[in-house]
Order: C-alpha cells, then sequence, then structure tokens
C-alpha cells in the first residue's frame, strides 16, 4: 500500500530462460504483487458475501481433518467420513488408528496412522468411490502416481518420517501385497512421482526404479548434501538437489529418469526450496518468494512479499498450491494459489477459521463457530 492508502501497483515479469536446444519463447505477462493481491483480497473481505460457505456438522477438536482424492476426510474414531466440495457426506467407513495424512492413487485414498510418539501404525486403502477398506499393511505406502511403494521409517522421536531403511517394496493395489523389492543396505530418502520412485542413499548414491516392478532406470552419484524428506525435490520430470557449493549454497538440476545433470547455479543467502510447488521450483527468501523453472533453473516469477504467506496441506493437487495469510486488521485469512502462472487470490475467510484443506477447487475449514465451512474457489464470506 501508498502512503495515502492506494494499493501499490508493480509489475512481475518472466524472465528469459538460458538458451538451449529445448528452451520456448517465453511469454510475457503481468502479474499481481503482493501488495495489489493483498489489497483485492482485503476489499473482498469488506464486500457483501458473493456466495457463502457451505456449512456442516460441528468438529470437536478431537477430530483429524485430511484431504485427498478430492474429499476431506473426518476422522473421529471409529467412524472416517468424507465429504465432498459441496460439504455433503460421500461416505461412512472405519476410522484408522491415528489418522495422521492421507493420499490418493489410481481408485484408493491411502490413510497413514501414526501414535502418540508419531511411529507409523499402517497405512489403510479406501476405495474413493465408497470407502471400503481394500487392505491394510503396517508400513508407510506411499504414492506415486497409479503406483505405490511402501517404507519402513527410521525410528525417531524427534524427526519421524525423516529417513528410511530395510527395503523399498512396490505395492499391488489391487490387494495390498508386495510385487518387488529392493534392499537399503543403511539408510535413504525417498521421492516419488508419476510411475518412478528415486531413493537417494546416505553415500549420496541415487537411483531411480519403475514402480510397476522395481527396475532401475537410472543412477548418479549426487554431491554431499543435508539430504533429507524435502532434499532433494522432484518437480515433474527433473530432480533438484539443494547442496553447498564452492561460492555458498547451491541449487542442481537433474532430469529423471536417467539422472543426468542438466544446471547448476547459486542460491542466494536466506532463500530456502519450498516443497509442494506446482510444476516449478518454489523459492521463499527473507521478503519474496519466486520460482525458477526445474528443466532449465531460469527464473520464471517473482512476487514481493510472497515470503509472508504460509503454505497450508498438500492434497497432492499437481496444478497448485494453497497459501494462507492472516491480516493484520481484522483477522480474517486471506487465500491465493499459486501455480506456473504465479500467485492467484483466492476466498476470504472469516476470522477464527483455522485448520483448512483443499478439496478439488474449494477449501474446507473448521469455521469460526468450530463448525465444517467449504468455500467455493473464489467465493468470500462469513459463517
Amino acid at each position: 500500500m501508498t502512503r495515502d492508502g492506494h494499493p501499490e501497483t508493480a509489475v512481475i515479469e518472466l524472465d528469459r530462460p538460458p538458451a538451449g536446444p529445448r528452451s520456448r519463447p517465453p511469454r510475457r505477462r503481468r502479474w499481481r504483487t503482493a501488495a495489489t493481491l493483498a489489497g483485492c483480497l482485503l476489499l473482498g473481505a469488506a464486500a457483501p458475501p458473493r456466495s457463502g460457505p457451505v456449512t456442516g456438522p460441528p468438529l470437536p477438536a478431537r477430530v483429524a481433518l485430511l484431504s485427498a482424492g478430492g474429499l476431506l476426510l473426518v476422522a473421529d474414531p471409529p467412524a472416517l467420513t468424507a465429504y465432498g466440495r459441496d460439504g455433503r457426506v460421500r461416505w461412512r467407513g472405519p476410522a484408522p488408528v491415528g489418522a495422521w495424512s492421507a493420499a490418493s492413487t489410481a481408485d484408493l485414498i491411502l490413510v497413514t496412522g501414526r501414535d502418540s510418539a508419531r511411529q507409523v501404525t499402517g497405512t489403510w486403502a479406501y476405495a474413493v468411490g465408497t470407502g471400503e477398506v481394500r487392505w491394510y499393511r503396517p508400513d508407510r505406502v506411499r504414492p506415486a502416481g497409479d503406483g505405490a511403494v511402501a517404507v519402513t521409517e527410521v525410528r525417531s522421536v524427534a524427526d519421524p518420517g525423516q529417513r528410511i531403511q530395510g527395503t523399498v517394496r512396490g505395492v499391488d493395489l489391487a490387494t495390498g501385497v508386495d510385487r518387488w523389492s529392493v534392499p537399503v543396505p543403511s539408510t535413504a530418502v525417498l521421492a516419488t512421482t508419476l510411475g518412478r520412485v528415486v531413493v537417494v542413499h546416505d553415500s549420496g548414491l541415487a537411483r531411480v526404479h519403475d514402480t510397476r516392478d522395481g527396475a532401475p532406470l537410472g543412477e548418479t552419484r549426487l554431491p554431499p548434501a543435508g539430504y533429507a524428506p524435502d532434499n532433494p525435490l522432484v518437480v515433474g520430470a527433473h530432480l533438484v538437489l539443494r547442496h553447498p557449493g564452492p561460492g555458498g549454497a547451491a541449487l542442481g538440476g537433474y532430469d529423471l529418469p536417467a539422472l543426468t545433470p542438466r544446471w547448476r547455479r547459486l542460491l542466494p543467502a536466506g532463500e530456502t526450496t519450498s516443497a509442494g510447488c506446482a510444476a516449478v521450483l518454489c523459492l521463499t527468501g527473507v521478503r519474496d518468494r519466486r520460482a525458477l523453472d526445474p528443466a532449465t533453473g531460469g527464473q520464471v516469477w517473482r512476487w514481493p512479499g510472497g515470503a509472508a504467506w504460509r503454505a497450508g496441506p498438500d492434497d497432492g493437487d499437481p496444478t497448485r498450491q494453497v497459501l494462507l495469510r492472516t491480516a493484520r486488521a481484522d483477522g480474517h485469512t486471506l487465500v491465493a494459489t499459486v501455480g506456473r502462472d504465479g500467485p492467484r487470490p483466492g476466498p476470504v475467510l472469516p476470522a477464527g477459521t483455522r485448520d483448512c484443506h483443499p478439496v478439488a477447487d474449494a477449501l474446507a475449514c473448521r469455521g469460526p463457530h468450530g463448525r465444517l465451512a467449504v468455500w467455493p474457489s473464489g467465493s468470500a464470506g462469513r459463517t
């Protein structure tokens, strides 16, 4: 905002990616900056609701909210209830023990449970259309497009889920039984993408396997780095690693599945990579948020002030990421979605709204009065 209270306008230009055999002529577009975006959202909060939220039943503090497969899952043992974007019940089934996270693959929703020490209690596979429990496994199952792999996590009270050990197993989604297995000699981190799983061993050896049969598709030795669930990141058909370099922290891009090195560049001080961004590699700095093309490392867009927005839960939608920010003036929650084309304004939520989850193109939350509230994309309103 300017000193006289008017929204400040600025222009975000797409940078031209480095020339190369696959580079495409860039399209120049103008994007709202954080100031303009926040201004639009605040104006939306003051205006009459265009379409208020769809409200549902009370959500006691004990229930866990998860989202996957275009559904909101409400775990309130002994029942797991699935709601659609219209706030209506789709199905009810038995709740898993300690429902913690959910993901979708093929026609299944995979719900992972954890105990009070955040150790995995198993994975339950539900039919996305009916809620029927198809199978259960005592380990963690992670989707990889239309496939899935099962892993055993290294037990850790401080940082559960950071590393895996033992064996990576391909899972038959129809039955939940093993289809293939690959040993992990020590510990490793794992990333999945459509039909592929990337295993990075603590020695730096990285291997890509086909999720159908475990066949090796590529292999390379990565530079020393702080390997973790968010490093390296798989973005589309590329792998990006954050690692120390001669001039400071650096990013390196590799093609998948061959793991051929494609680009490398220094990471500015204070910037970190952000998981869950859509089709681009998102970086968050001290004040700004920007995106790189994972194929070239070239900048796609920059969002001044975007670092003030926090990422919402990831529902696995590869086309966008939901970001939230609380307005200081009245406590309303501003919503934006970020994709390859940059930030776009979403609904403005009343003060007291919390625990929001993307459900298809809507946003399902605990409303100010503790009830389920679902806002369609672009709506604004009060409960």
